[in-house]
């Protein structure tokens, strides 16, 4: 007789499960935290007070002043929503224009892709971190213009990939049956070839989330991003950093936003890679 093996849950599946709830809980808190800061918080983040500089921790003040009297709370909250909240702005707009230029290109081909590979050769020649420094620097400082950088850097990875899988699909017996019963274009891209892109999609923008925060982040430390008064993490930080010996809670605090953020966002990354069965080359 033979014997059946029995499975054991696996441990890595309960593992992930985990992670994503976290991440999607810390995702809700952040952002419940940062919309409480904006809407009910009475403290002013851009008021000076010097009598209150670098006061410690008090029931006014739950995490102190910074150099300038200001509620470092306050400012700490409504910092995260800036830095997530461009995050999410620049890798949309990336996403918004990557996977239509990677449709086009993968499913019409000729000289359209040839003319995206170009293009995708000039932006993969140089490190994503040194082409946004030198764009900020060329355009100008301030968030608006980091955002744009980002996004002119990032949309390449996306717009490849969406056309390496489309090259993939499209020769499949599916899209030979679509082209046959007379459906346009449009309509295959949209129906047929869009559902097969958007786990990929989806696992390469969680991934690459964290790696925006932190782009963000480090060029608003540098004065390439976010300018004074406005709250950023990175800023923040840079503001800080005089006052370290003295005060180092007031870099600890922006610190480990980023860290806890980026961490979380590329937990949340892992699991939907396993989700969606992708391979970890997605990340390149």
């Amino acid at each position: 007789m033979k014997t059946i093996p029995l499975r054991m849950p696996s441990t890595k599946t309960k593992k992930h499960s985990w992670q994503a709830i976290i991440g999607m809980l810390f995702a809700l808190l952040v952002i419940a935290a940062s919309l409480y800061a904006f809407l009910y918080l009475k403290h002013d983040h851009t008021l000076t007070d010097l009598r209150s500089r670098l006061q410690g921790m008090s029931a006014l003040h739950p995490l102190g002043t910074d150099h300038l009297g200001r509620d470092v709370l306050t400012r700490l909250l409504l910092g995260g929503g800036q830095t997530l909240g461009y995050s999410l702005l620049a890798l949309g707009a990336a996403l918004l224009i990557g996977i239509p230029f990677g449709l086009i290109a993968g499913y019409k081909r000729g000289w359209i892709d040839k003319l995206f590979m170009r293009i995708a050769d000039a932006f993969l020649a140089f490190p994503d971190t040194i082409v946004a420094i030198v764009l900020s620097g060329l355009l100008g400082a301030g968030i608006g213009n980091l955002v744009l950088a980002i996004v002119i850097v990032k949309w390449v990875s996306y717009a490849r990939l969406v056309r390496s899988t489309v090259l993939s699909e499209s020769q499949k017996d599916y899209i030979r049956v679509a082209r046959t019963n007379g459906l346009s274009d449009a309509r295959i891209m949209t129906k047929h070839l869009l559902p097969h892109i958007a786990g990929h999609v989806l696992v390469l923008a969680s991934l690459d989330l964290g790696k925006i925060i932190l782009l963000i982040s480090s060029l608003s430390y540098i004065g390439l991003g976010a300018q004074p008064p406005t709250p950023e993490w990175g800023a923040m930080l840079n503001d800080s950093r005089p006052y370290f010996q003295s005060r180092p809670e007031l870099m600890v605090f922006p610190g480990l936003a980023i860290v806890s953020v980026v961490l979380l966002a590329n937990m949340l990354g892992d699991y939907l890679r396993d989700r969606f069965d992708v391979k970890k080359e997605v990340q390149s």
